[in-house]
């Protein structure tokens, strides 16, 4: 099975512990993919500064397959992160050099993988029905349902994904339902605490959060995605693929980081400050 992550990468930086960590939901799918067997790739555009080298180098770490690879003179992508409670907040961000065009040739590589994975923070919106004419894509609603951001990109997607923690149970099901009628055929919400829920159009499959020790939730929602997309594509059943993914978001929130490889960084003080 090959999965393609396209988009957006960051480090992410936590200014209170002097670390930094590769992420970014495209990046951090192909990862938690890679980690559940299949052959992961990531294409997006990484900067020649120390934080893209900190992104670069976790990837060759994990073999995430790297031929489309942008580096691009300049600051790369970065978030800033704090934790409270365990739960990962994000305090500030700066895209840096990760937006970018896909090209033919890139379109073509897309062409050669069972699935390609986007969102909603890799700004290739108006690309994502080139991308579906080459290999089915998954994308990630984040939090968006407003129609004017999702209905013109649902009759392109194989598998949306959404963040609905606010969600009870019933809204939650007309969300997926909603979308299903759009176009995917498949529709999954992950709901921070509460369980997740997938539909097909027919049935909806319930996975509660797998118990764990939470130390941070940055990156738990990816890892999920992640490994749900493997299973789908293996043609695994449902509620083994659901369980196997909550076992793997659960993993990821037992460590600071989406999936490890820190490196020290030295926050820069705000202007003013003493």
């Amino acid at each position: 099975m090959r999965l393609l992550g396209v988009g957006d990468n960051v480090v992410d930086r936590y200014r209170d512990l002097g670390v930094m960590f590769p992420g970014g939901n495209a990046l951090n799918v192909a990862v938690a993919a890679g980690r559940a067997g299949a052959d992961a790739a990531y294409l997006g555009a990484l900067g020649t500064d120390r934080a893209g080298e900190v992104v670069l180098a976790g990837l060759r770490a994990e073999g995430i397959e790297l031929d489309r690879l942008r580096i691009v003179d300049g600051p790369n992508a970065y978030a800033e992160v704090e934790v409270v409670d365990g739960d990962r907040v994000f305090v500030g961000a700066d895209i840096g050099v990760s937006r970018f065009r896909l090209d033919e040739a890139d379109l073509a590589y897309a062409a050669t993988f069972d699935l390609v994975h986007t969102g909603d923070c890799s700004m290739l919106e108006d690309q994502v029905a080139a991308l579906a004419r080459r290999a089915p894509v998954s994308f990630d609603f984040s939090i968006h349902r407003e129609a004017a951001y999702v209905e013109p990109l649902l009759p392109h997607v194989d598998i949306a994904c959404f963040s609905a923690s606010d969600l009870d149970d019933e809204a939650t099901v007309d969300l997926l339902a909603g979308a299903i009628a759009r176009g995917p055929r498949l529709a999954l919400a992950t709901r921070g605490t509460a369980p997740a829920l997938l539909s097909d159009g027919r049935r909806t499959w319930r996975q509660p959060v797998h118990p764990t020790e939470i130390v941070d939730t940055l990156g738990a929602g990816d890892s999920f995605i992640g490994r749900f997309l493997v299973g789908v594509v293996r043609g695994e059943d449902p509620a083994a693929c659901l369980l196997a993914a909550a076992r793997a978001a659960a993993s990821t929130c037992g460590h600071v980081g989406a999936f490890g490889h820190g490196s020290p960084f030295v926050p820069v003080a705000a202007p003013g400050a003493a």
